[in-house]
């Protein structure tokens, strides 16, 4: 079975019944209507607030869009990236691209102009589908795409060096384009790195997105009544992948446009989500705003919430115990994974094990799990070694990169980088990680890109960027500086000097100190941490 049959079969069996919802809380902040209420009068005076789809129109979409691609050329193994912010179009376009054969490409909505011309080239794309937040970005390096020969956008005003999607799928059939898919095609690119920042580009078969579907559901035990409220970006497999036990079953989803606590609470509410996966910053903001009497739980119906879960970044045990104290029904989950595991789950906790809050589980619905040592053989309980992972749901390679492949592939073993321990129970802890990757609000973060763009100012000797513990976001940029002799540097200037960084990447803590390195000259990334992390967190990772 491939994903898209899933999509038709909810078109068959569940036509009528909403399959997504899109709230944009911002044009009805304040207001005492139900948010129903409010987008009526929103409609009528021509702007959207709240707007909802069928299952039948989510088909229909989907081959609209396809045909449309099918009529300009794009065939079976194509590639067709998509940078669009969290809209209704978002999921049936996606849809739309795998039921051409083609592979979908989601590309980061963070990726500055260059970054994302690097991956367009990357996955050898041949069409592009972007929203109006990205106009100034294309148009920088429209002029150099490449093997890309088609630009879609999505939304009013388009501009003049692309097509509109919403006047060309119009004149689109909506019946479903006959092109044999099988579980092994490849199906979707998505993208990681690791410590250098660059980039894979990640290959998944639809036997990887099926499988998703099927260990989602498997661990949170979705029905049609659930009603999943997705946050965070489409792009990211966690989202997306966690919504898939949802959609596997029928269920509806609302796709929340904001983070306020206030907005999920009162889209729970108005809309009765069920179940909702939430990032470390957004729980937190959420139990401090209740603290603080911002936010009375009874205003809102929430009784039929029953699963809140985690993942993509260190959650504090603490976290859980203060959630439990206001929400004592709720079922609790996390959840592990990288993209090159399609995303969560290959090892969950279980809601049923909540008092191991702190582990990351063990091996999920359809995987194996093994802790080896540098020579790969597995070491005893306790011991410290890398995670390993097997299953239906492990990528097929890194695209025109075997030698990066067979790093981390070998005998259907997808070696993570993570280092692990396995508790007498057989419950996980992740330990470290081989990688430097900063996982901040959920956002994978590269220090060797903020190295690299500090070591351009000519007062600096030597740069290290570390990871340091927050509540709220689990981790934010530390920048250790060594300046040279005879040079004067000042927090304020180095701050300045950052201003050309996208904001997430800007150091969040300058320390102006010696950067020690070992005598093969490596930076000791892990005596820094040390120095200046203090007490440590457990790490609960989802990769991007």
């Amino acid at each position: 079975m491939v994903i898209t049959q899933v999509l038709e079969n909810n078109a068959s069996q569940y036509k009528d019944d909403i399959a997504l919802v899109e709230i944009n809380p911002k044009a009805g902040e304040g207001t005492r209507l139900t948010w129903k209420e409010y987008s009526l009068i929103q409609s009528s005076q021509g702007e959207a607030f709240r707007t909802e789809i069928t299952w039948d129109e989510f088909n229909k979409k989907a081959n609209r869009f396809a045909n449309l691609l099918l009529s300009r050329g794009i065939k079976k193994g194509d590639k067709v990236a998509i940078l669009l912010m969290n809209c209704l179009e978002w999921l049936p376009i996606y849809f739309g691209i795998l039921k051409t054969g083609a592979l979908a490409v989601p590309l980061n909505y963070r990726y500055a102009s260059d970054e994302i011309k690097y991956c367009l080239s990357l996955s050898e794309a041949d069409a592009l589908v972007f929203g109006p937040e990205f106009i100034g970005r294309i148009e920088q390096i429209y002029n150099r795409l490449g093997d890309v020969k088609y630009t879609f956008y999505v939304g009013d005003d388009c501009p003049t060096f692309a097509e509109s999607y919403d006047k060309l799928v119009t004149y689109c059939s909506s019946k479903a384009p006959e092109i044999p898919l099988c579980e092994e095609d490849d199906a979707a690119i998505y993208f990681s790195s690791g410590t250098t920042g660059f980039p894979k580009a990640i290959i998944h078969a639809h036997r990887s997105l099926i499988h998703a579907c099927r260990v989602e559901q498997n661990h949170h035990s979705q029905t049609k009544d659930d009603v999943f409220l997705c946050i965070p970006p489409l792009y990211h497999t966690g989202a997306k992948m966690h919504w898939f036990g949802s959609f596997l079953v029928g269920g509806k989803a609302v796709l929340l446009k904001g983070i306020k606590p206030e907005w999920i609470l009162k889209t729970v509410s108005e809309e009765k989500c069920t179940i909702v996966w939430l990032l470390v910053p957004w729980a937190q903001d959420i139990l401090d705003a209740i603290d603080r009497g911002d936010i009375k739980l009874e205003d809102y119906t929430l009784s039929q919430w029953r699963l809140m879960h985690i993942g993509a970044q260190p959650v504090p045990p603490s976290l859980i115990k203060r959630w439990k104290s206001h929400f004592p029904d709720h079922d609790y989950d996390t959840n592990y994974g990288l993209s090159e595991s399609i995303g969560p789950g290959c090892v969950h906790l279980g809601v049923e094990n909540i008092h191991k809050v702190g582990a990351i589980g063990k091996a999920g619905y359809g995987w194996e799990t093994k802790i080896v040592d540098e020579r790969r053989n597995e070491v005893e309980k306790g011991e410290v070694g890398e995670l390993a992972v097997k299953g239906p749901g492990v990528m097929n390679c890194y695209f025109n990169d075997e030698k990066a492949t067979n790093e981390v592939l070998c005998d259907g073993w997808l070696f993570t980088g993570d280092m692990a321990k396995e508790d007498e129970d057989g419950f996980i802890y992740l330990v470290d990680r081989k990688k430097d990757v900063i996982i901040s609000g959920g956002e994978n973060i590269y220090p060797v890109q903020i190295e690299d763009f500090l070591r351009k100012n000519n007062s600096i000797k030597d740069v290290a960027v570390i990871g340091l513990p927050d509540k709220r976001l689990g981790e934010i940029t530390a920048a250790i500086i060594e300046v040279k002799e005879g040079f004067t540097l000042t927090e304020e200037e180095v701050n300045d000097f950052c201003l050309d960084l996208p904001r997430y990447k800007r150091p969040h803590k300058i320390i102006f100190a010696d950067v020690p390195r070992n005598p093969t000259g490596k930076i000791e990334k892990p005596k820094l941490r040390e120095i200046y992390c203090g007490e440590s967190l457990v790490k609960t990772q989802i990769s991007n």
